[in-house]
């Protein structure tokens, strides 16, 4: 199917959201295919960023004006986070640095509580950061147990359910594949899990902006997710239910009480980007709100669910064309290949060519223009399962709502030349 008839008439309003992230139209002569890595920002986020760091740059906890602004800062991002992942208090939210770092806090905790369940099942599909940190308890007692992943890229809760015993503590997997693109039954995996008396830890960094996250219904124990690939600066964030969160043995100073979010925030984090991060959650909320025949759900959490709906729909369009053109062109397309299973993926393709070394794939494409990826995109063990060198790895071409069908088309101009050259 041409690319012009694939374009989707509803007209999902990429050019009026490309608009508002200045990175993509200062550069206009740069194509963007690396957003697995790092999304753009909108012009929203770096406004208030500028404001916190021009009228609130001070510590929070004071009585004065400035500082109680960022007391307010921090709380109104809590909110619009727990309203963005459907938490049931906002207190379930703590900020910092990133994703692996509250991965590593959680396990260190997790650790000591092991009792007669040693049992961790970690995953060969899932970014090093949430493997190689579970690994890191065995010295502690822990007992890694593999699920594998299968052929065509998925994780399968039928090959988990041998796995859980009353042994198992916990279970450790991702939403969406950073490598891959291919999705996780994560509601599936919780009932399984729960079913054997474990706890669910959930990596969402990659699927944070292709889609609807919601841990009520998904029913998952822990979730991790990096703002900087949901359109804020950089930071993380960790959620729990607030039972586990309470009961979790974390570092803190005496003075702060053993209680969420303050006893997992231990020392000052990135004030400004977690405002940064509000405001993305903002532009989330603009988009619900700006929708052509949005139903009116009278909360920002409805109106939320109205644009990641809307993208997760955008996206399958882009996911169908990317794959098309990596087909025609003799692509070998790692995880769901296929466009009638594309509500299994993300637009975020893993592929090589015969014959073309990744590096040379990448060099060619950055000459004319394009940002692309080459390497074992943290993920060494999945590249081992796909057959292919740690060293020289694959090709990543990851997509966002803001990517256009027309920067498809160029993307397959180059790869024909490509691919004819050799």
């Amino acid at each position: 199917m041409p690319l012009q008839e694939m374009i989707n008439s509803v007209s999902f309003p990429v050019e009026s959201l490309r608009s508002q992230f200045p990175g993509l139209n200062l550069d206009k002569d740069t194509i963007l295919f690396d957003n697995a890595a790092g999304a753009q920002v909108p012009q929203i986020v770096l406004d208030t960023v500028f404001h916190h760091m021009t009228y609130c740059m001070v510590q929070r906890g004071g009585r004065y004006p400035k500082s109680i602004a960022v007391d307010k800062a921090v709380d109104d991002a809590r909110k619009s986070v727990a309203d963005l992942i459907n938490a049931s208090d906002s207190n379930e939210i703590a900020f910092g640095m990133n994703a692996t770092s509250f991965i590593r806090l959680v396990s260190l905790a997790i650790v000591r509580m092991l009792g007669d369940r040693p049992e961790i099942v970690i995953t060969d599909l899932d970014h090093a950061a949430n493997v190689e940190t579970w690994i890191a308890l065995e010295r502690d007692g822990a007992k890694m147990v593999w699920w594998r992943m299968r052929e065509d890229g998925t994780l399968n809760v039928e090959d988990l359910k041998p796995l859980l015993s009353n042994k198992t503590r916990l279970v450790a997997c991702t939403v969406a594949s950073n490598a891959l693109g291919t999705l996780t039954d994560v509601a599936a995996i919780a009932k399984a899990t729960h079913a054997a008396g474990a706890e669910l830890f959930l990596d969402c960094v990659h699927y944070g902006p292709h889609g609807v996250i919601d841990v009520q219904a998904w029913d998952c124990d822990y979730l991790v997710c990096s703002g900087y690939k949901i359109f804020s600066p950089h930071m993380g964030f960790l959620w729990g239910k607030m039972e586990l969160l309470q009961a979790l043995p974390t570092f803190r100073e005496d003075f702060i009480p053993d209680v969420p979010p303050g006893k997992i925030e231990a020392g000052t984090f990135i004030y400004e980007n977690v405002a940064g991060m509000d405001a993305a959650v903002k532009y989330l909320e603009n988009i619900g709100a700006a929708l052509p025949g949005a139903k009116k759900t009278g909360s920002r959490r409805g109106t939320l669910v109205n644009a990641l709906t809307a993208i997760r729909a955008y996206e399958a369009d882009i996911s169908r064309a990317m794959m098309r053109v990596l087909r025609e062109n003799g692509a070998i397309i790692y995880g769901v290949d296929s466009d009638d299973r594309v509500e299994l993926r993300v637009p975020t393709l893993c592929f090589n060519l015969p014959g073309i070394a990744p590096a040379r794939v990448t060099d060619f494409f950055s000459e004319r223009g394009i940002g692309i990826r080459d390497g074992h995109m943290y993920a060494p063990r999945l590249m081992k399962r796909l057959g292919v060198s740690v060293e020289t790895g694959v090709v990543r071409a990851s997509l966002l709502h803001y990517n256009t069908m027309e920067e498809i088309g160029v993307f397959e101009d180059v790869l024909r030349k490509l691919v004819a050259n050799g």
